[in-house]
């Protein structure tokens, strides 16, 4: 019997060993068996990023691929998440970013990937790496966070080809140079041409400048993004221009960043709208994108106007230590604040002052109201000249209406897209709010408390929309085949604790984000796999790219460039920056500029009599009769 027992008792040992090994550790797919997923989201609710409701299912990845959606045994996938409870959306696309010389030393991306970004779109406002074969090497090497797709930069080609003479219209040389680097980013990747016409050296471009190198992404299938001329007092115009380029150049506009930003034009969202609409109805596709705040942020030098930068550095500082030219510098700050509508720069928040962190967080009239014991707009131009002199600052600047922002957000062809960078959460400075909660903020206030939008429209925005309008083929939806990007998030406590007082707060109730498969955030911790990608945009057969303007377009770039510049001079009188002599004499230049013009026109026989017969050579012409009208004043 005693032998009995103890053969009875080591089967039930063994037995229970064997049983103990058969059940899998929580998480884990059954290690005695294969596993047919990598990872199996199980329990969820998909908004798979079409706008549709939601539907019940799981999903399974392999090698960073959705593979199946359906009724999944959590058992088959050798990762587990339990998503009951939570939305599961492909990840966000944020398509209007800047991470040029930031994700070299953040290359976790953690800020944005900890509020669902997995995809970004950089090279924005007409700043991109130079060579980006180069970049996307170098960037690649010690992995990413985020997927990264990349536009080519105007003022950066432009800067390359010109030089640091930038005033004037390009020569024919520089022309072609412009558009061979154009040419040579597009087949190295980049998904389309950006400017940035408030910033230097794009400032001085031409309609038809931008034209002719939005042409040539178009010929590779890319689009032209812009940060527009003006974005305040003359918000209109630049729609306009911006629309026009696409028109002429046969490429699809995406405006960046689109907002009122002149306190005179608040609530006037809705009529700059229809000029967005009436494009698309002549068959024209033009997207917007914005940030989901009533401020916006760039460097202390948007206080400025262009002509104190041109040159360089050292022109700055020579100008500045010019007494006339200084005044004039300061009447200049005053004034564009004044057009705007501001009585005063405290809409001008201090987000980073090497110099004196204490600065960080205040605005510029407080700052100055502390240091120089004074209230009013001159002097608080005469400080921000000083915080330009000793190295610059960046800013955060208040002021858009929140009108105007729901305005714009509530448009089909809205994207959300943060204008952000990628940072840690240390050191002193203040940044924009967006940084760290742009998407997180788009779902907790304007679609739960606000309810400007629904929640599958809201996961449309930020997802299938951008990914098709920079032609992302495999990502922003959840399908089989696509990219495993994806977030998880629970919609009734996803909110942004970031604020413009404490804006280095990551968001909550974003669970899960995966970047090609792998976990990023877990349990709302970033756990840096670093699983982004580089995308390319895969070439199409370009036509060939002429390789110098014909002697018409050069003469027809001349005129317009002459017309732009007696426009920019009548401003500057009408504005009273001009005495009536410096106002003369510019004209005076400018006419025998004309002049010349118009002798190569009559002596060339390779112009289109068209053009240069509707009026625009009959005597006088529009600056001769300014003039005339100037020499009848005192």
């Amino acid at each position: 019997m005693g032998q009995a027992r103890k053969v009875h008792a080591i089967t039930v040992v063994l037995i229970s060993v064997l049983i103990l090994r058969l059940i899998p550790v929580a998480g884990q797919g059954n290690p005695s068996s294969p596993t047919d997923f990598d990872l199996v989201i199980f329990g969820g609710r998909i908004l798979d990023g079409t706008g549709n409701p939601w539907f019940k299912a799981d999903v399974g990845i392999s090698a960073g691929k959705i593979v199946e959606i359906g009724k999944i045994d959590p058992s088959r996938g050798l990762q587990r998440i339990d998503a009951q409870g939570l939305i599961v959306a492909p990840g966000f696309v944020d398509v209007h970013t800047h991470l040029e010389g930031a994700i070299e030393l953040v290359p976790d991306a953690e800020n944005l990937v900890m509020m669902g970004v997995t995809t970004v779109v950089t090279g924005n406002c007409g700043s991109s790496a130079l060579n980006l074969a180069e970049w996307f090497e170098a960037i690649s090497k010690n992995g990413i966070g985020v997927n990264i797709a990349s536009l080519v930069g105007h003022n950066t080609v432009r800067r390359a080809a010109m030089g640091g003479d930038f005033n004037r219209t390009p020569s024919p040389e520089e022309m072609r140079r412009m558009r061979e680097l154009v040419q040579r980013a597009m087949e190295d990747g980049a998904v389309g041409f950006s400017s940035g016409l408030e910033y230097l050296p794009g400032a001085y471009a031409n309609a038809y400048e931008l034209t002719e190198l939005a042409k040539v992404s178009a010929r590779y299938g890319g689009l032209y993004a812009t940060h527009m001329r003006d974005e305040g007092e003359f918000v209109d115009k630049s729609v306009s221009e911006s629309i026009a380029v696409g028109e002429q150049a046969d490429c699809p506009v995406e405006i960046s960043h689109l907002k009122i930003s002149s306190k005179k034009r608040w609530g006037e969202a809705s009529r700059i709208l229809k000029l967005v609409e009436a494009a698309r109805d002549r068959g024209l596709q033009v997207t917007v994108d914005q940030y989901m705040y009533p401020a916006s942020s760039t460097d202390i030098s948007i206080l400025f106007y262009p002509w104190l930068f041109e040159g360089g550095g050292g022109r700055v500082h020579e100008r500045l230590n010019d007494p006339t030219a200084r005044e004039q510098v300061r009447k200049d700050v005053v004034n564009k604040a004044r057009a705007q509508g501001f009585n005063d720069l405290s809409f001008a928040y201090v987000a980073s002052y090497d110099k004196e962190s204490s600065f960080n967080g205040k605005n510029i009239a407080e700052i100055t109201n502390r240091i120089k014991n004074k209230t009013d707009i001159v002097s608080q131009a005469d400080m921000a000249i000083e915080m330009l002199e000793a190295g610059g600052a960046r800013l955060v600047l208040r002021k858009m209406s929140e009108a105007d922002v729901e305005t714009i957000l509530k448009q089909p062809f809205t994207m959300v897209a943060s204008d952000a960078s990628v940072m840690g959460q240390g050191g002193s400075s203040v940044p924009h709010p967006r940084n760290f909660g742009n998407n997180a903020r788009t779902l907790g206030y304007y679609v739960r408390e606000r309810k400007l939008l629904t929640l599958p429209e809201a996961i449309r925005r930020m997802t299938s929309l951008p990914a098709q309008t920079f032609k992302l083929w495999d990502r922003g939806l959840v399908r089989p085949g696509m990219a495993a990007d994806l977030v998880l998030f629970d919609e009734k406590r996803v909110a942004d604790l970031a604020t413009f007082e404490q804006p280095k707060r990551h968001p909550m109730g974003i669970d899960y984000v995966i970047v090609n498969g792998k976990v990023a955030v877990q349990k709302s911790m970033g756990t840096q796999p670093r699983a982004g990608r580089i995308l390319r945009w895969k070439i199409q057969a370009a036509q060939p790219v002429s390789v110098s303007l014909s002697a018409e377009q050069s003469l027809r770039a001349r005129d317009e460039e002459i017309l732009r510049r007696f426009k920019a001079l009548q401003s500057e009188w009408k504005a009273k920056r001009l005495t009536r002599d410096e106002y003369l004499a510019a004209l005076l230049d400018l006419q025998m500029e004309e002049v010349k013009l118009f002798d190569v026109v009559r002596k060339s026989k390779e112009v289109d009599p068209e053009y240069w017969a509707r009026g625009r050579m009959d005597y006088p012409t529009v600056i001769g009769k300014e003039i005339r009208e100037l020499m009848k004043t005192k």
